[in-house]
């Protein structure tokens, strides 16, 4: 893979090559740096230091709207419409299709701005050596060639190659690793890294998309989740469609044995075509998901793709970066070995005063919140002088002095400290190989009246402490069905123990393990993904490679991260989820952003989301039902009597009235499932097929007790008034039906939902009564007729039908 073959080009070819050897390959001059001509000559070569972002033309996009499957049905029914000469109708399905047009556009203006974040960052400033001057020059300006200076603090700007001193690096962005890395003359520093102490010439290597960082960012830019609720509005369509289309073709077969002819059956296809268009579903999942998402804000949870919300439903995967989102990002005393007779506290104290909280370093930090933790006091203490960190020495000291008494004390690596006391460095290893077992950084803490005299007072284990909530919020998210893996940039061993801390097995894969199966044979590194509790020694790539293996797998993937090489695998993620404290890169490529400490929010996205796929459903549900009813019922009532007892105009003001006003179902009252949800639309069929066969049958039960007992057979147009009511009432209270899995009396339905469906019925029932161009008033009573015996059927014939129907299905679950 190209962003792979980069990659490895940066850190394995430009690494191995010597400095003398790379300056000339560049043609650079250490001492005088670039000229103004070779300036612009290279720009011209190898373009600015940023990412070119690939725009998309947002006519073309809002153009694309009216190609798909429910933009053709609506299509097909304006040309039939035209060819009959039905403009009216013409008026009002253009409208329909425009509405399904904006609702899609303004859905997908809701994308991420990953690519401008990470351009952000790279927008930086650089001291640079030109024309034999250091000056000040924009990040975006370098170019291969250039000599920079790099000092403590600064953020790497380009993948350089250090030419003199000694750096200690923050790496944890780009590789998650959470302890920093030292660097030495002829290393490699990767783009986006941060100088945690030293100061150094470097030379610029890569710029721009060609740095470890620009991969980075070239693998958000084709990152793509899959959406599945495009899936499955084009699977809906697809099943509407099966029914129209076996519904005509009984027609015209039963039209041609007796005698009808087939010119006739034309305005028939373009009813049930009409009515099987399931305009009001794109706005169903973006309202649902809308209203889900204010929800989960309240909650702390920020979505930021509306169908991340949906998709947190039925992710059955949780892939979970560990620097910064399992564990704290934070060093932790993790034990101590008291010597020489001292006590854990002494250790303690020593290691604090030979620390310096200004310098935020990691280590420093870490000794002196356990200080204060145990309640150590060094406020007695004078510190007259103190050494930093070095890469060259790898220890930090200082001179204490407490009343007239005068000390040294040092911590640093153990082999460092024993060399510097004179201590068999074995037998201090052997102390500490427990520690060394779980991949925790052992230091020695030494003190003395001089350098001479120091002597080891204790050892003391780091590590990298978990989340106070890591392990409850994985046990939650295991109850509800979903599988979670670690992720991490640190050893083996580190991640082992780790994964015992949070709740997870020690089936921890390596980076080169799952490499070399991709290689090979995708299929199975497919399988390793899905085995493995956790990944070890990864890069960014491999975040995103085994996303993409998950997905291969037919798992539905979330991400968990923080960092920019978080990023692209946030982007793949069908949920990408973005901690707090994470970095705008970060933020940009996920689909939520948790806006508070810690992931415990995780949980709530998981139960919003699934009450949100569960309105969603019933919507499906009850529009599979009602377009079934209206296909077979015209069907057979046409072969019956040999009238159209619905028209067009009857078709699309029922789509206002019953699919548009059932849009409130997205704030009904539902229940999650306790597993992770799936799109099972042949089982929803099946089961919407039977309870339509009933509610077909009740349909021409009381469409009969229209013609005879009531009067309407000689009346052509108040038998279709007639059987509109029919279709709308039976279209409103099956919601009802199909809202609950158990009875409709389990669980009230929400205000709005319950409120805006009376007035419907009501706001019906008066057109009904007084009538409109179209629609030829009825009789209160035919009216009353319709409602009493539609709300008898489907509370007490079709709710318990659905009930047992479900039954062995809720049993399971």
């Amino acid at each position: 893979m190209p962003e792979e073959k980069g990659r490895k080009e940066s850190k394995a070819g430009y690494q191995n090559m010597g400095i003398d050897e790379l300056v000339e390959a560049l043609k650079a001059d250490v001492k005088n740096g670039l000229s103004a001509a070779d300036i612009g000559k290279r720009v011209n070569n190898y373009g600015y230091n940023e990412v070119p972002e690939e725009k998309t033309n947002p006519y073309l996009n809002f153009a694309k709207k009216f190609w798909g499957p429910t933009a053709w049905m609506l299509e097909a029914v304006i040309v039939l419409s035209l060819i009959l000469g039905n403009y009216p109708d013409v008026y009002v399905i253009v409208a329909l299709l425009l509405l399904n047009a904006v609702l899609g556009f303004f859905q997908e203006q809701r994308a991420s701005g990953a690519v401008d974040a990470l351009k952000q960052k790279l927008r930086v400033n650089a001291r640079t050596l030109r024309d034999g001057k250091w000056q000040m020059i924009p990040a975006r300006e370098l170019v291969p060639g250039d000599i920079v200076r790099i000092r403590a603090g600064d953020f790497v700007p380009a993948d350089v190659k250090v030419l003199d001193g000694q750096l200690d690096v923050d790496q944890s962005a780009l590789t998650g690793e959470s302890l920093t890395v030292s660097k030495e003359k002829s290393d490699m520093l990767f783009s986006g890294s941060i100088i945690k102490s030293g100061e150094s010439d470097a030379l610029v290597v890569l710029t721009g998309n060609k740095t470890y960082f620009g991969k980075t960012t070239e693998l958000v830019q084709f990152a793509r989740p899959r959406l599945h609720s495009e899936k499955v509005i084009s699977r809906i369509v697809t099943w509407l469609l099966v029914i129209v289309g076996v519904a005509l073709a009984v027609a015209f077969v039963v039209s041609a044995l007796v005698g009808i002819k087939l010119l006739t059956i034309v305005p028939l296809a373009l009813v049930l075509l009409a009515s099987s268009i399931p305009v009001a579903l794109p706005a169903m999942f973006t309202i649902t998901m809308a209203i889900g998402s204010m929800d989960l804000a309240r909650r702390g949870v920020l979505v930021t793709r509306l169908s991340a919300a949906e998709d947190a439903a039925t992710m059955d995967t949780l892939c979970s970066d560990k620097t910064g989102t399992i564990t704290m990002n934070k060093l932790s005393v993790a034990g101590i070995i008291p010597m020489n007779g001292l006590g854990e506290t002494d250790v303690l104290m020593y290691g604090a005063l030979a620390s310096e909280e200004a310098n935020h370093d990691p280590i420093d930090l870490a000794f002196i919140s356990a200080a204060s933790d145990r309640n150590v006091l060094i406020e007695g203490f004078t510190r007259k002088s103190f050494i930093p960190f070095d890469p060259k020495t790898r220890r930090t000291g200082a001179v204490v002095e407490r009343g007239k008494k005068t000390f040294n004390v040092v911590k640093g690596a153990v082999n460092i400290i024993a060399d510097l006391v004179d201590a068999d460095v074995n037998a201090l290893n052997l102390q500490t190989s427990e520690y060394a077992s779980k991949g925790y950084r052992t230091l020695a803490v030494a003190m003395g009246e001089d350098d001479k005299s120091l002597k080891i007072v204790g050892l003391v284990a780091l590590y990298d402490i978990p989340r106070p909530d890591a392990k409850k919020l994985i046990g939650e998210l295991k109850a509800l069905g979903i599988s979670v893996k670690m992720l991490t940039g640190d050893a083996l061993p580190i991640a082992k123990e780790t994964a015992r801390q949070v709740g997870l097995s020690d089936a921890i894969t390596t980076s080169k393990e799952f490499e070399k199966a991709l290689e090979t044979d995708p299929d199975k590194a497919s399988e390793i993904a899905q085995k493995s509790d956790g990944f070890a020694e990864i890069y960014p790539h491999d975040k995103y490679s085994i996303v993409r293996s998950l997905q291969r797998q037919g798992c539905i993937v979330g991400m968990t991260g923080d960092g920019i090489n978080d990023a692209p695998s946030l982007k793949q993620a069908e949920v990408g989820i973005a901690v707090s404290s994470a970095t705008d890169v970060a933020k940009g490529a996920a689909s939520v952003v948790l806006t508070g400490d810690g992931l415990g929010n995780i949980v709530d996205l998981v139960r919003v989301g699934r009450m949100i796929h569960q309105r969603t459903l019933t919507w499906i549900f009850n529009k599979v039902v009602k377009t079934f009813q209206i296909v077979v019922f015209v069907v057979v009532a046409f072969l019956l009597t040999g009238q159209f007892i619905v028209s067009v105009f009857d078709v699309v003001l029922l789509l206002f009235v019953i699919d548009f006003v059932t849009l409130s179902i997205s704030t009904d009252n539902v229940r999650g499932s306790m597993k992770p949800d799936t799109w099972d639309l042949s089982g929803i069929v099946k089961s919407s097929l039977i309870l339509g066969v009933l509610v077909v049958l009740e349909s021409l039960a009381i469409l009969f007790i229209g013609l005879g007992p009531l009067g309407l057979a000689k009346d052509s147009a108040s038998i279709q008034t007639f059987a509109f009511a029919i279709l709308f009432y039976f279209g409103m209270l099956t919601v009802f039906v199909v809202r609950e899995r158990g009875h409709f009396w389990n669980s009230f339905p929400s205000k709005s939902l319950f409120s805006i469906t009376l007035l419907d019925m009501i706001a019906v029932a008066f057109l009904l009564t007084v009538g409109i161009p179209g629609l030829k008033p009825l009789p209160i009573v035919d009216t009353l007729t319709i409602v009493g015996m539609s709300v008898f059927f489907c509370f007490a014939v079709n709710d318990f039908i659905k009930y047992f129907m479900l039954k062995p299905k809720n049993e399971k679950s």
